[in-house]
C-alpha cells in the first residue's frame, strides 16, 4: 500500500512571503475615500485661473493676483491643519477638504496663499477670514508689509459670527471667486481701510442680510480716498436684502454682469463721495437698483445698459462723472439680457 504523504508545514519565511503578497494585493484593490489625505486632489485645487478686474493690475509692487502659485499644494480637513497651512510664510495653495469648524471669529490669511475647496461641499463653519494687518487709524498708507496676493475660491461658508471675509488695511490683490455663503451674522464680503485692486467674482450669496461693503465709516477718508478700487463681477446676489455693495469712496467701483434678484433695501448704493460704474446688471424685482443718495453723504454713480425688470421693477438714481475703469484694464461685457441665465449657470462653487 503506498504511503499518504501530508504536505509540511510552511516555514516562517514562506509566511512572511505570503503575508506580503497578500498585503500588496489588497493594496491594489482599496480605493482611498473622497477627501482622505493621500487622495488626487480636486482638480478646483490645481486651478491655475487668474482674474480679471482690479486684481489683475500692476500696482502697489504687485504685478496681478497668483496667490500660492509657485508654493506646495497643502490638503486639510482639521481646523488646527487649516489655521496652520493659511498663517505660514511664503506661497502656499491651501486645499480644504469636507467642512472645517473654525474655533473662533476671525483667523487671519498670510500673503502669497491661494485658500481653495477641493470639491462642492468644501468649506468653513464658525469663523471667518481676515485678509489684511491688525486695524491701526494712524496708519494712512500703505505699510510695506501690506497682506497681498491672496486668492479664495470654492468654499462654502457658513454661520461666521463676525464677517465670512474681511479685507483691511490696505491689503492688495485680492481675488475672491465662485464661494458660496449664506447664513452668516456681519459681512459676507467686507473690504475697507485703504484695501485696494481686489475682484469679487462669481459669488453666490443668499440667505443673508448684511452682504458686502465697501469702505466702513464716513469719517475714514484719510485711509480710504484714493483706494478701495474694486470689482464685482457675476455675482449672484439672490434676495440680499442690501450693501450689494454698498459703498463709501472708492473709485472706480466697477460694478458689472451681476444678477440681482429680489433686494428689498437696496441693490448698489454709492456714497460718501465714491464713484460707481454699475453697467451690463440684471435687476430683477429690486425697487432701488443703484442709489447715491441711499444714506449718508451722497456719492456719484454711471449706470448703463442695465436691464430692469419684475413686477415692481426700479429705475437708477444717479449722478455725477466717474472715472472710466477701462483706463486701468481691459475687460469683456455680456449682454444684460443674457446675465441672469449665465450668472446662475456659472455663479458659487463646484463650477471653476
Amino acid at each position: 500500500m503506498e504511503a499518504v504523504v501530508a504536505n509540511p508545514a510552511p516555514t516562517r519565511r514562506q509566511l512572511t512571503a505570503l503575508v506580503a503578497t497578500g498585503a500588496s494585493l489588497l493594496a491594489l484593490l482599496v480605493v482611498a475615500p473622497p477627501g482622505a489625505h493621500g487622495a488626487r486632489p480636486a482638480a478646483a485645487c490645481d486651478s491655475t485661473d487668474r482674474p480679471i478686474g482690479f486684481a489683475s493690475v500692476d500696482a502697489w509692487g504687485q504685478n496681478g493676483t497668483t496667490g500660492g502659485a509657485g508654493g506646495p499644494v497643502v490638503e486639510v480637513d482639521t481646523a488646527p491643519e487649516f489655521l496652520a497651512a493659511i498663517a505660514a510664510s511664503g506661497p502656499r495653495v491651501v486645499c480644504v477638504l469636507g467642512t472645517i469648524a473654525l474655533p473662533g471669529p476671525m483667523h487671519d490669511v498670510t500673503s502669497d496663499k491661494t485658500i481653495v475647496g477641493g470639491g462642492t461641499g468644501a468649506g468653513l463653519t464658525g469663523g471667518g477670514l481676515t485678509i489684511g494687518l491688525p486695524v491701526a487709524d494712524g496708519v494712512t498708507a500703505p505699510p510695506a508689509n501690506a497682506v497681498h496676493n491672496v486668492i479664495v475660491r470654492n468654499l462654502v461658508f457658513r454661520d461666521w459670527p463676525d464677517d465670512a471675509v474681511n479685507v483691511q488695511m490696505f491689503s492688495h490683490h485680492v481675488w475672491i471667486d465662485h464661494n458660496d455663503l449664506a447664513e452668516g451674522y456681519d459681512g459676507a464680503i467686507d473690504i475697507k481701510r485703504g484695501s485696494s485692486y481686489v475682484t469679487v467674482s462669481w459669488n453666490h450669496t443668499h440667505d443673508h442680510t448684511k452682504n458686502m461693503l465697501l469702505g466702513h465709516d464716513d469719517d475714514n477718508d484719510a485711509q480710504d480716498v484714493g483706494r478701495l478700487k474694486v470689482t464685482y463681477h457675476h455675482n449672484w446676489f439672490d434676495e440680499t436684502p442690501q450693501r450689494n455693495p454698498r459703498v463709501r469712496f472708492g473709485e472706480p467701483v466697477h460694478v458689472f454682469n451681476n444678477y440681482y434678484f429680489h433686494n428689498t433695501d437696496v441693490g448698489v448704493a454709492c456714497q460718501a463721495d465714491a464713484g460707481c460704474l454699475v453697467e451690463g446688471n440684471y435687476f430683477e424685482n429690486v425697487e432701488e437698483p443703484v442709489s447715491n443718495h441711499y444714506a449718508g453723504p451722497t456719492g456719484r454713480c454711471v449706470a448703463r445698459n442695465n436691464v430692469f425688470t419684475g413686477e415692481e421693477p426700479g429705475e437708477p438714481e444717479c449722478d455725477g462723472s466717474v472715472e472710466e475703469a477701462r483706463n486701468y484694464y481691459d475687460y469683456p461685457l455680456d449682454d444684460p439680457a443674457s446675465v441672469k441665465a449665465r450668472v446662475t449657470a456659472g455663479a458659487g462653487v463646484g463650477r471653476i
